[in-house]
């Protein structure tokens, strides 16, 4: 069960369902109170009409004896003592009704005696004239009994007042016979058809579910596939809509593609790192091997060199590991016109003009991209080297110029990749590992920053590194 109700498509069909159903009890409900008022309402209205008609008679001067009652639905005429004077054929048992007297006393002399006339009411502002019918009338429910037949009634009490001064009223009945068969008939109706409706929306909400989710089912099981096989070079199915499970898909695939890159840029960077760690490692046992053997032959002044380089080598890879996992740049005050000058300090050829322009970061992430700036540009460089630290409006700019052959346009992009040296037959301790550049950019991008290279005035190569003022 708790399977079922977790498919999206079942609690989609049970939630349309449910809807339905509410939505049909309270239209069903509506409908029967509707029908039911109205046809009370013609109830009301028939049993009013025939009250008037009795009384209408009586206010003439008709008598008793002589009126016309249906016996098809329940008269009763009472005076102003309560006293049944007239009633219907055939009636055997009523309520709702001033009195439940289903036998009228006989009345000599006609119309019987015109107790309850007097002049009491003559001064209510409600007491009728003779020979006038009352215009209010009072509607109540009741139940009677005709030629042994028992049904439930709307009365309506009518006062009217004879020609002779008495006062009457009259009671006539309509059956709810027709309403209760109309109701019951409706209520039939619904309780057959609801169920059955619901049944269809039930089928149409799970089939047009399944339709609908049938690409989400394809994603998944491909999904599945790209898990198991671990190729990332596998796309889910992009559906032709323009719908929310084509957006998915999309976004999907993008997140793949993205992936993909990452575990290649990864994979490309490892193998880029073993190349470059066995070089001085290499060579490094090579020369230990020798003094081993032969110690007079020992490279002191070499293996140094290869240890230093291997010790910038790692301390270049842990950056880089730990700007991948998302190290922050920190919040620290600095001024980076004291950072450029203490980078620039001992350097041979390098000028310095520097203001004080003060951002917020990481110090020895700064300090080590203008290093490396100042590193690349001495291995480029023909005898020049400018370094300008300046404001520009909300930017803090440090330039790195030199004199050398540049770099060419199309390689202005290249060149912050890991791992890149456009020069690739040059020595490789000369060179360097080509991690300085993409290091620079990564911290600077993490600052809030942008490092760029284009021509400098000199002609050689200017870096641009720009970091937001505090």
């Amino acid at each position: 069960m708790s399977r079922f109700f977790g498919s999206v498509r079942s609690r989609a069909t049970l939630g349309a369902s449910l809807v339905v159903a509410v939505a049909l009890v309270m239209a069903g409900s509506a409908v029967l109170f509707s029908l039911r008022s109205n046809l009370i309402d013609q109830a009301d209205t028939q049993a009013e009409r025939s009250a008037r008609g009795v009384a209408a008679l009586l206010a003439t001067g008709k008598s008793y004896a002589d009126l016309d009652l249906d016996d098809e639905n329940p008269v009763q005429v009472v005076d102003a003592n309560g006293t049944l004077v007239a009633v219907s054929d055939g009636l055997e048992r009523i309520s709702g009704t001033a009195t439940d007297a289903v036998k009228a006393p006989a009345q000599p002399g006609g119309r019987g005696s015109p107790s309850g006339s007097g002049d009491d009411g003559a001064d209510d502002d409600t007491a009728l004239e003779p020979g006038e019918i009352g215009d209010d009338v009072e509607l109540t429910d009741g139940t009677a009994t005709i030629d042994g037949e028992s049904a439930d009634y709307r009365f309506a009490a009518l006062p009217v007042e004879t020609d002779d001064g008495v006062e009457l009223t009259v009671y006539a009945g309509e059956s709810l016979d027709t309403e209760q068969g109309a109701v019951d008939t409706a209520l039939t109706v619904m309780l057959i058809g609801f169920p059955l409706l619901l049944g269809v929306v039930a089928a149409a909400t799970w089939l047009v579910t399944r339709r609908a989710l049938r690409p989400v089912e394809g994603i998944r099981r491909e999904m599945a596939a790209i898990t198991a096989s671990e190729d990332l070079a596998r796309r889910v199915p992009e559906p032709d809509t323009h719908d929310e499970v084509a957006r998915l898909a999309r976004t999907t695939n993008a997140t793949l593609a993205a992936l993909e890159a990452s575990v290649e840029r990864q994979r490309r960077f490892v193998a880029d790192a073993s190349h470059e760690l066995r070089s001085p490692i290499a060579s490094l046992r090579t020369q230990l091997e020798v003094g081993a053997a032969h110690p007079e032959l020992l490279d002191v002044p070499g293996a140094v060199q290869d240890t230093v380089r291997l010790q910038r080598l790692a301390a270049d890879l842990l950056l880089l590991a730990r700007l991948d996992a998302g190290e922050g740049p920190g919040d620290k005050r600095l001024d980076l016109g004291e950072v450029a000058r203490r980078e620039a300090r001992g350097r041979d050829g390098v000028t310095v003009e520097a203001a004080d322009v003060e951002v917020a970061g990481s110090r020895s992430q700064l300090e080590r991209v203008i290093g490396n700036l100042l590193d690349n540009a001495q291995r480029h460089a023909r005898s020049v080297i400018g370094v300008t630290v300046r404001r520009d409006g909300a930017w803090a700019a440090v330039e790195v110029a030199d004199d050398g052959d540049g770099v060419a346009e199309a390689d202005r992009e290249r060149i912050f990749e890991r791992f890149v040296r456009l020069d690739e037959a040059r020595s490789r301790d000369d060179g360097g590992a080509g991690l300085g550049l993409a290091i620079a950019r990564d911290v600077a991008a993490r600052h809030g920053g942008t490092l760029t290279v284009r021509d400098a005035p000199a002609g050689g190569a200017l870096f641009e590194l720009r970091l937001p003022l505090v």
